[in-house]
């Protein structure tokens, strides 16, 4: 295992209103903000989005099988702000449940909030962990 020792900056929170997407508000706050490195956890509702439920065999680089957000879901979960290629690139896992059917993935390429979402943001500082491309699975990995 690899790690680098920091402490927590500066705390965000945020609140995202209908249709805003998850994904581009938190690279935007990144970028006016300078934050390089952050933690934030996630809670409220969205109505559309496409996540990532697992790869489709275990073979690399992995194939990823993906499932779209139609209509409004519970969420909640974490994820992570890296730089990668010197710009703010989003990680995050949540968990997606609408009455009995409940999604575990990583959401991918666009999201739209349902009604409010609520993003704390805690900025990671003396970090300089980055994203970098792993050759052997074909994507942008941790690199500390």
């Amino acid at each position: 295992m690899k790690y680098q020792t920091g402490r927590p900056g500066r705390v965000f929170v945020c609140r995202l209103s209908d249709g805003e997407d998850l994904l581009k508000s938190l690279i935007q706050l990144a970028k006016e903000e300078g934050v390089n490195a952050a933690v934030f956890h996630v809670v409220g509702g969205m109505k559309g989005g496409k996540i990532v439920v697992g790869p489709k065999t275990e073979q690399m680089p992995p194939d990823p099988e993906y499932r779209k957000l139609n209509e409004s879901h519970e969420v909640t979960g974490m994820g992570t702000i890296f730089l990668r290629d010197g710009e703010p690139a989003i990680h995050f896992h949540g968990a997606f449940g609408k009455k009995d059917d409940v999604r575990v993935g990583c959401l991918r390429e666009f999201s739209e909030t349902f009604l409010i979402l609520e993003v704390i943001v805690t900025e990671l500082l003396g970090i300089d962990a980055r994203r970098q491309l792993d050759e052997i699975s074909g994507m942008y990995l941790l690199e500390v």
